[in-house]
């Protein structure tokens, strides 16, 4: 079992595209319209570099971004970026250069290949020089950046920002592997339980295959379904609605994870 406090979130997803303006509908006021996510602009890169990153890098760095505007810069800010396939755009491509003559694969499209790449931009971005940890975790994804970030948190006693990301498959390889929509979210946390401005205490316990919480709204429980990142709905729900949850998530074929939400 693990503990941690969560300081802020950063969400991008169709129809909820930032933290503050989705939490009126992940409450429940405002009903949920799955408008197409508009093409992320992580304004923390300069032009040249923004130019040469991905959709896939630049979903992952607006959520990233949107979680650190919310709250002083933390000293000595670990990171963990997680994706269930990586960054599938790239790869697809990387594939079908090999199959021409010549197999005329760009420079820029192999460099952007590597797991790590939206890590690495980010780092470019921020100047962060901090360890970074990049995972990938097919459907238990999120289950297992979660675990990963808040054991960094407790036993490195930094801060950590959890990056969670999954840009839509690309034909043909969206015939084999899920991935129906963009979805990426962010969540700052520490083992910090004093500071003002904690949103919720998170705790964290592995246990035998449960079956993951779903979303009462049906529209939202369709984007929940959409991409393994999108599992995160019941999470940001209940933060957003600032109340007590007990939550279940996919991990491994034989093993769950069991979260327990607390609201500050």
């Amino acid at each position: 079992m693990t503990r941690v406090s969560i300081h802020s979130v950063g969400l991008m997803a169709p129809g909820l595209p930032g933290w503050r303006q989705s939490i009126s509908i992940l409450r429940g006021d405002n009903a949920y319209h799955p408008q197409a996510l508009p093409p992320p602009k992580p304004v923390m890169l300069k032009p040249n570099e923004r130019r040469r990153t991905t959709n896939t890098i630049r979903l992952a760095l607006v959520a990233a971004d949107d979680a650190m505007s919310q709250v002083p810069t933390p000293e000595e800010l670990l990171s963990v970026f997680v994706s269930s396939e990586g960054d599938l755009d790239i790869i697809n491509q990387i594939c079908i250069a090999l199959t021409e003559a010549g197999s005329p694969v760009s420079p820029t499209q192999f460099h952007n290949s590597v797991h790590n790449a939206p890590a690495g931009y980010w780092s470019i971005a921020t100047g962060f020089q901090q360890a970074s940890t990049s995972l990938g975790g097919l459907q238990g994804m999120l289950a297992a950046g979660l675990l990963e970030a808040a054991v960094q948190a407790t036993v490195e006693d930094k801060p950590v920002l959890l990056v969670a990301y999954d840009h839509r498959s690309p034909a043909p390889l969206n015939r084999l592997i899920e991935g129906e929509t963009s979805f990426a979210l962010s969540l700052l946390l520490s083992n910090d339980y004093d500071s003002p401005g904690r949103l919720a205490t998170l705790t964290l316990n592995p246990m035998p295959e449960i079956e993951a919480t779903t979303m009462q709204d049906a529209q939202l429980e369709m984007l929940r379904r959409s991409a393994p990142s999108a599992r995160a709905l019941p999470l940001l729900e209940a933060l957003a609605k600032q109340r007590p949850a007990s939550l279940h998530l996919p991990y491994l074929p034989d093993l769950g994870l069991q979260l327990e939400l607390l609201p500050c």
